[in-house]
């Protein structure tokens, strides 16, 4: 697939919280919905987080202190937008820059009748090169998928 031709992949869940508290469960919680399949370390993941504001990067660590950074954080407005890099290659493997990364955007906005449509948001997804149609194909399933399954849990 080209670049024109791999979409977007964009799912959505609502949750009964304000976007502010939604933002703060998502980036102070990751460790309580990231999804414990999604880890790029070799030994077993102790922890995840996310370092506030722009520029920070969101990472793991495992049981012996290694850290592998999931990517840089380009847009941090709490109770709105988070922006990141996603530094994957084209089979799953972490990449030490965001040259090759593709981005996430996360939106939270007022839900009518209540609570936070939270959307996330797959773009830039030929940068991950050769593999990048793997990729598409393995995130473009139904809505709200694994982690904003996992996420609309904790409410």
């Amino acid at each position: 697939m080209s670049e024109q031709t791999i979409p977007d992949v964009r799912k959505s869940v609502t949750v009964p919280a304000s976007p502010d508290e939604s933002f703060k469960v998502f980036t102070e919680r990751p460790k309580d919905w990231w999804p414990p399949s999604h880890v790029l370390l070799k030994k077993e993941r102790v922890g995840l987080a996310f370092e506030g504001g722009a520029d920070g990067r969101y990472y793991e660590w495992d049981v012996e202190g290694n850290e592998i950074t999931w990517g840089r954080i380009l847009e941090w407005e709490p109770g709105r937008r988070l922006a990141m890099t996603w530094r994957l290659d084209g089979n799953w493997q972490s990449i030490p820059d965001d040259e090759r990364a593709s981005e996430i955007e996360v939106t939270f906005t007022p839900a009518q009748g209540g609570g936070t449509t939270v959307e996330l948001a797959h773009i830039k997804l030929h940068k991950h090169g050769e593999g990048a149609d793997r990729i598409f194909q393995a995130l473009d399933g139904p809505s709200p998928g694994e982690t904003l399954e996992r996420f609309a849990k904790l409410f």
